[in-house]
């Protein structure tokens, strides 16, 4: 049943995307809103008490709601509330409507159309980067995105009972975004827990995403930027996952890019050649790989539920 809950939810997120930007992600900032004014004082232990009361709840609902159905209404039923979860915590379209875009615009030569639709990915202005720095940052964006918002979530998905995990790590997610790494007004101290708690649930999902770029792309040098390159990165989670997938794809990402008029300083990742166009091409490559290996394993694991 996992496996078809998932496969379900990926077929519906492809051909009807959920726009998190208005149907998600406003139900999210509501709540975080509600605790933060409730507990934010600049305080880290009211930071995690509010982190707690917000997220725990949700993710235990979750789990007993799914359970409920599966054992006192229909099986079907609770596959009916784990494809719903997982199409409302899944949105890798909108990381590759993004991605998508670039990737043409590139493509037609359109650096400053390139350059446009980049900075409203990240968020920032790059209206002196070249093709290639813009080509290593959207593949950057397609590695953690694809990460966050599929492969991550399948993980969690299978491991924890009903959608709980799929809720946790998109909760969790979310708010060490909003709140982690907040600049506002005693969010350092009241987000310190936010970080952690992402971090720690962030821990394994990177690590097994890691080790899929290394099974479907090239192992050795994916494994060998793992270990000798994620040290450098200043988060160590994204660090794993992009040092491995810049190395399964023989390519070099990282290096100082022109962010808003300044030279940003970040240390390469991956073996290879220069981020030229074409990589954008074998990165979808790698993703779609990456996700056959999933359902792979999935599937070889309910054979084995089956069997036993």
């Amino acid at each position: 049943m996992t496996l078809f809950a998932l496969v379900l939810a990926l077929v519906l997120e492809q051909f009807r995307p959920l726009n998190a930007a208005k149907l998600l992600y406003p139900l999210l900032d509501s709540l975080g809103e509600v605790f933060e004014n409730r507990f934010n004082d600049g305080n880290a232990r009211h930071g995690m008490i509010a982190w707690l009361l917000m997220v725990l709840p949700p993710v235990l609902l979750s789990a007993f709601i799914a359970f409920l159905l599966y054992h006192f209404a229909h099986p079907l039923a609770a596959f009916a509330f784990n494809v719903a979860v997982l199409y409302y915590t899944m949105g890798f379209r909108h990381v590759s409507h993004f991605f998508t875009r670039i990737h043409a615009a590139l493509r037609s030569q359109d650096l400053p159309l390139a350059r446009r639709l980049i900075g409203e990915w990240r968020m920032h202005l790059y209206e002196q980067s070249s093709s290639q720095e813009i080509t290593r940052m959207t593949i950057e964006g397609g590695i953690l995105g694809a990460h966050r918002q599929v492969f991550a979530i399948i993980v969690l998905f299978a491991l924890l009972p009903g959608p709980s995990g799929a809720v946790l790590y998109r909760m969790s997610e979310y708010y060490n975004r909003s709140w982690g790494n907040s600049r506002g007004i005693g969010m350092e101290q009241f987000g310190s827990f936010a970080r952690r708690a992402f971090a720690f649930i962030e821990w394994l999902p990177a690590r097994i995403t890691a080790m899929a770029f290394a099974i479907v792309g090239d192992f050795e040098d994916a494994i060998h930027c793992w270990r000798t390159q994620s040290d450098s990165w200043p988060d160590a989670n994204d660090a794993v996952v992009l040092a491995a997938g810049a190395g399964a794809l023989g390519v070099r990402l990282g290096q100082p890019i022109n962010q808003s008029g300044e030279i940003l300083e970040r240390p390469e990742l991956g073996v290879g050649d220069e981020s030229e166009v074409e990589y954008l091409q074998s990165f979808v490559g790698l993703v779609r790989r990456t996700l056959v290996l999933y359902v792979m394993v999935l599937l070889m694991m309910g054979i084995t539920r089956l069997l036993s």
